[in-house]
């Protein structure tokens, strides 16, 4: 297996990409930590997981006391963490930039920009050396999107925070890259469509997969499988890259 013996700690767990990568890291041998801000849905998680492996803990990324928290519970559970997923994200609301909210933007940032922050800074303290970090971008942090002003500005910023991660903890090698899907299928992009074209979403559905060269939305086992070797020993020499899985939709 390829994570035995290894410990993880995922944020943004019970959303989609979180519960497929858990699922992923604990059949690989990993013991996992999921972290989501609403409690009830971490238990679920946990009784989907069925796993003595998984552990779950809520706590809101947005939080330095909360950040703080998750941190020691991870100590607390593995001793030194081998694996952060750095995932939760929110897409936010959808309108032109002229238009959009400042509240709405506000909060974009705190989940998806202060949230990937306090999760470096106090992660990295509880990592092995050696370990693996992965922040979860999208493919709108390599290219715009009108109608999304926040959410693009965010995971742009994300791999900002990467970069700089990568240098500052390359000394330790640990590991630090980001992942960037296209259209995921899943509950964040059902309701992206509904924001597009609220009269048709499934206009939007084909609008996004006419984009996608390889002609459909990526399935969330497909990104677990990304995150899984970057998180495995097998990507060992990989560090501050920006890992494309968008179906060819950045290519054109």
């Amino acid at each position: 297996m390829r994570l035995a013996g290894k410990s993880a700690v995922i944020t943004g767990g019970s959303g989609n990409i979180g519960m497929a990568t858990a699922a992923r890291f604990l059949a690989e041998g990993a013991r996992v930590l999921i972290v989501d801000r609403d409690a009830p849905r971490v238990e679920a998680a946990l009784a989907e997981l069925k796993s003595n492996s998984a552990h779950g803990l809520a706590a809101d990324v947005t939080s330095a006391e909360d950040t703080v928290r998750y941190a020691a519970e991870a100590q607390k559970l593995f001793g030194r963490v081998d694996i952060f997923f750095n995932n939760a994200g929110i897409a936010g609301a959808v309108a032109p930039t002229v238009d959009y909210r400042d509240e709405d933007f506000d909060a974009v940032m705190a989940v998806n920009v202060r949230g990937v922050f306090l999760g470096l800074k106090h992660m990295l303290p509880a990592m092995k050396d050696g370990g693996s970090i992965v922040c979860t971008s999208s493919v709108a942090g390599l290219r715009g999107s009108a109608g999304m002003p926040a959410y693009v500005a965010s995971k742009h910023a994300v791999v900002g925070l990467m970069r700089v991660a990568a240098i500052e903890a390359a000394p330790r090698k640990i590991r630090v890259n980001t992942v960037h899907p296209g259209p995921v299928q899943g509950d964040m992009m059902r309701g992206l469509e509904g924001g597009v074209a609220p009269a048709n979403p499934e206009a939007a559905h084909e609008m996004f997969v006419q984009r996608m060269r390889l002609g459909r939305y990526i399935e969330t086992k497909e990104i677990a499988d990304l995150v899984t070797f970057l998180a495995s020993d097998e990507s060992r020499m990989i560090t501050g890259a920006t890992m494309v899985i968008d179906a060819g939709m950045a290519g054109g």
